[in-house]
């Protein structure tokens, strides 16, 4: 052995060899037949934003993607959002933004945060984009201060709510799309605001409106600890399906007190069995921390700096008290619990979940996501599906044997192996089924059996793994 050659870059090399060949192996077989390559774009005329800091990049990133079909892949996901979704305007003066989901023209405070993420890196390039970032922090701000525990807004704030929820048993304000109390709607927005401060240093969204929207914020995480009772939001909603309505009249299964932050329903929009949904949780406690370095260095505002902090410090303490589950192989983070030492063990698709924790930045014990990354991609979590088209977990929300491809996305994302990585860009390649798009479920054994062909944040988010993959392992790319 050369003696510049350690063992370890040994082992990379050898695990970078072995990586090729799985994606060169599944290739073949991954290969589905999308006829002609041609561009699943809109005409330039009839998009929506147009971006030069992203076409430049699309233009950079094409010679380094070696896979004909992953690049075309990545050529119509990465710039959908922008394509189909956006809508700029102006209020007061000042930019404003919706950014809708894809085929329900409606804002999830949720999706429309993770949907412009891949772009934040761009932000400094480009003022287009700097003024679109800045209209949608904005937006959201207002959208908080209409109501904190909604989870979705009608582009247009003046338009009545999504027609299934008209007649939901809850208080549904102008502009409110959903009413859906999720403990992540009001995570996301932080992450957004923090990552494009972050990345521009421009501090104009953070303006009193923000600074308002934020103490709301905190201020409802607090009621939701519950412990001055359930607090007063409740929902009910006349379904078939029982995840579209909460029980015990609307507040949700009851709860102990412990400190954790209650939420009614999950990522996916279906309603928690325990309402002390764990991932979100885990992701309220980076959302707080980051929230209080904002309100300290660009508000100075120290009494929401010294809030923020303290309830993420509350909150991680009852995590780690409460969250943490026994299993044969080890202890592992709970999907739910209930303070009184109920606990779910699951994990469902959509991000905050316990595979997507360092995802964003919420893992703060390597070891335990470890043990709870190996439990949740095997049969041991009953949402964990494996079929002939590909492996990987779903959820309630579209039910038995439905494959979400945001799961094997964030597995790859979330991965420290390159063979794992490539076998996930030869699955996400197949569950496309030659539509050019990724999509929100499909059939463990049939891709081409899918639902919704116009998801934007699937789509922002493989986007987002191509070019994260291109940044720390290129030479998966380069291979044909």
């Amino acid at each position: 052995m050369h003696p510049s050659i350690t063992r370890r870059h040994m082992l990379k090399l050898a695990a970078g060899t072995a990586a090729a060949a799985t994606l060169q192996s599944l290739s073949a077989f991954a290969q589905a037949s999308p006829g002609s390559l041609s561009s699943r774009r809109p005409s330039v005329q009839d998009r929506k934003f147009h971006s030069p800091a992203v076409e430049t990049y699309l233009s950079n990133m094409r010679p380094r993607i070696g896979d004909p079909e992953l690049a075309w892949l990545f050529e119509n996901c990465y710039p959908n959002t922008l394509d189909t979704t956006v809508e700029m305007g102006t209020f007061e003066g000042k930019p404003d933004t919706a950014v809708i989901t894809g085929d329900i023209p409606a804002m999830w405070l949720r999706d429309s945060s993770a949907q412009v993420w891949p772009y934040l890196e761009l932000a400094s390039k480009d003022p287009a984009l700097r003024r679109m970032f800045e209209g949608i922090i904005r937006r959201q701000a207002r959208c908080i201060l209409i109501d904190p525990y909604a989870n979705a807004f009608m582009a247009d704030l003046d338009a009545p709510a999504l027609e299934w929820s008209r007649t939901d048993a809850t208080e549904i304000k102008r502009g409110v799309g959903e009413r859906k109390w999720e403990l992540d709607s009001l995570c996301y927005p932080i992450r957004l605001a923090y990552g494009y401060w972050r990345a521009t240093g421009d501090t104009a969204p953070f303006d009193q409106t923000w600074r308002a929207a934020m103490k709301l914020a905190v201020e409802t995480m607090r009621v939701q600890q519950r412990k001055d009772g359930p607090g007063p939001y409740h929902f009910q909603r006349t379904s078939k399906t029982p995840t579209e309505t909460l029980p015990g009249d609307g507040y949700g299964n009851p709860v102990r007190p412990v400190g954790l932050i209650a939420s009614g329903f999950r990522p996916s929009d279906d309603a928690c069995i325990f309402p002390f949904l764990v991932p979100s949780n885990l992701f309220a406690v980076t959302a707080l921390g980051h929230l209080s370095k904002m309100a300290h260095e660009i508000l100075h505002d120290d009494a929401l700096a010294n809030d923020a902090s303290a309830l993420a410090a509350e909150v991680s303490s009852a995590l780690h008290q409460y969250a943490i589950a026994p299993t044969p192989e080890g202890t592992i983070w709970a999907y739910e619990v209930d303070g009184f030492g109920s606990q779910l063990l699951m994990d469902d698709a959509n991000v905050p979940s316990l595979l997507g924790l360092p995802y964003l930045e919420s893992s703060p014990d390597a070891t335990l996501y470890a043990r709870t990354r190996s439990f949740v991609w095997s049969d041991r979590n009953p949402w964990f599906f494996k079929g002939s088209a590909a492996e990987g977990i779903g959820g309630p929300h579209e039910g038995k044997d439905m494959i979400w491809p945001m799961a094997i996305t964030v597995y790859a994302l979330t991965s420290r192996s390159q063979v794992e990585i490539a076998r996930s860009l030869s699955m996400l390649k197949r569950t496309s089924a030659g539509s050019g798009f990724m999509h929100e479920s499909f059939n463990r054994n049939d891709a081409t059996k899918f639902t919704r062909s116009w998801f934007a944040w699937a789509n922002s988010l493989f986007g987002e793994l191509i070019a994260t993959v291109a940044e720390k392992h290129p030479t998966l790319l380069s291979h044909t």
